[in-house]
């Protein structure tokens, strides 16, 4: 992949076809103009003294803005679209695949919208999944329940000429994949091939990371839910570590190589007094250890709270060297390894504890959206839709600074976000858990083991 950044996004062809949607020209008319493709965000607004420069209105850092389009590449009546979702579970799947339905059925007349059932498990024929025909009338509660409507599966992206052949015999011409970065890798391979075979069929993204570990983007829908069960789940294991004996509380949260939704809890929580992330290292033992800063605390306030996100602290593990149907490398269990140690570190020293340990992950995959998520799964399932209406294609729909716009998929999946352990983010959640800012005992030895 290049090292040069650039938002172009790629275009099926011109777009000749009079929208069905019809919006104003101008302002001043009381209704919803049309986007037009000169509408840009800049991606970098922050301004700083040793690399200010004015002249920034390149490819570079422009985001073209997302929305309907005065005209269109796709004639509605003649349009075949399918929808997938792939990879893990995670709050607002459901409301995402309500918006695009909603929105091609109802906004642009297309009637042909085909479901593809376990994720690119329903692209082949030897899985025996058959196509879901989706209207308004069947999607149209699907949002009050967690999941996913059309299910979902890792895997199988790598089999790009069997999903390439299916999509070819069905006559699909735009095709919205709903799924993290492995999933948008695979649509940017799936997009290629189309290409490829001459093909015009529009490949959109929508991205989905419960761990809001995509670059660029504000946040990923699902997160703010997750957070939100984080939350709950952190207050009733502060009520039972604040009701018992020297109580400890030890919540295990979702972020493989991004702590996002543990930094996120713990901000949010107000109760949280330890927060372990994959992007900070710690020791276990040693006087700057975390037991003994456990130790600490609990002989100072007698209760405390520990969230770990489950890819923190896995170099202190026995790695499995083993990867999952997406090709995640599986983590080993820092949550048990910690209830472990803890138990073991407090029972040398005779001092009684009560810890309890909880993994709501799954709870947290599969629930229901809070207000805000949902509103942000709808725009998002719009925003896809405007795109493949108008021909946009190897894209992902997000919002940037607050404005949803389109994002080449080589951009958004150049590397992963993670917390900046020197950012105002991570800054902000030692201040809330009270937590020192490093627990490790010879910064030089941490670099070394880093680096293995």
């Amino acid at each position: 992949m290049s090292d040069t950044v650039d938002f172009t996004i790629e275009q099926l062809g011109e777009c000749k076809v009079p929208s069905p949607i019809e919006l104003s020209k101008k302002h001043g008319e009381f209704r919803a103009n049309y986007v037009k493709d000169s509408s840009f965000v800049r991606n970098k607004v922050n301004v700083f003294e040793d690399n200010y420069r004015d002249n920034d209105l390149t490819s570079a850092n422009l985001l073209q803005k997302a929305g309907p389009r005065e005209f269109i590449y796709f004639n509605p009546a003649h349009v075949t679209a399918g929808i997938c979702t792939c990879g893990g579970l995670c709050p607002g799947l459901n409301d995402v695949i309500r918006a695009i339905v909603r929105c091609l059925y109802n906004r642009y007349g297309v009637k042909k919208i085909k479901g593809f059932r376990f994720g690119f498990k329903g692209f082949f024929a030897d899985s025996g999944y058959d196509t879901v025909d989706l209207t308004p009338n069947i999607v149209d509660d699907i949002h009050k329940i967690g999941g996913s409507f059309l299910g979902t599966s890792r895997g199988g992206g790598n089999r790009v000429s069997d999903i390439v052949d299916c999509v070819e015999s069905l006559s699909i011409n735009m095709l919205f994949i709903i799924g993290g970065d492995g999933t948008q890798r695979g649509a940017l391979d799936i997009a290629n091939e189309v290409e490829r075979r001459g093909l015009k069929v529009a490949v959109v993204g929508i991205p989905k990371t419960v761990d809001n570990d995509l670059v660029l983007i504000d946040r990923s829908f699902g997160f703010e839910t997750a957070v939100q069960r984080a939350k709950e789940a952190v207050a009733a294991i502060h009520m039972e570590a604040h009701s018992q004996v020297n109580g400890i509380g030890l919540v295990k949260l979702m972020g493989r190589e991004s702590g996002f939704i543990a930094t996120a809890t713990a901000l949010a929580s107000h109760e949280t007094n330890f927060c372990l992330i994959p992007e900070v290292p710690f020791d276990m033992d040693g006087p700057n250890g975390f037991l003994s800063h456990l130790e600490a605390r609990i002989k100072r306030s007698h209760h405390a709270v520990v969230i770990v996100a489950e890819g923190a602290g896995q170099e202190l593990l026995q790695a499995t060297n083993e990867k999952d149907a997406s090709g995640n490398k599986k983590l080993s269990d820092i949550g048990i390894y910690l209830k472990d140690k803890i138990n073991e570190y407090f029972d040398k020293k005779g001092i009684h504890t009560n810890l309890k340990y909880v993994d709501p992950s799954y709870q947290v995959r599969a629930s229901v959206t809070t207000a805000n998520d949902s509103i942000y799964c709808e725009r998002l399932g719009n925003n896809a839709v405007h795109a493949a209406m108008a021909g946009k294609t190897k894209c992902v729909v997000g919002l940037v600074h607050d404005k949803f716009v389109y994002i080449p998929i080589t951009e958004v999946t150049r590397k992963r976000n993670i917390v900046d352990p020197e950012g105002a983010l991570w800054r902000d959640a030692l201040d809330a858990t009270g937590q020192p800012i490093l627990m490790v005992n010879n910064i030089s030895t941490l670099l070394e083991r880093m680096q293995k």
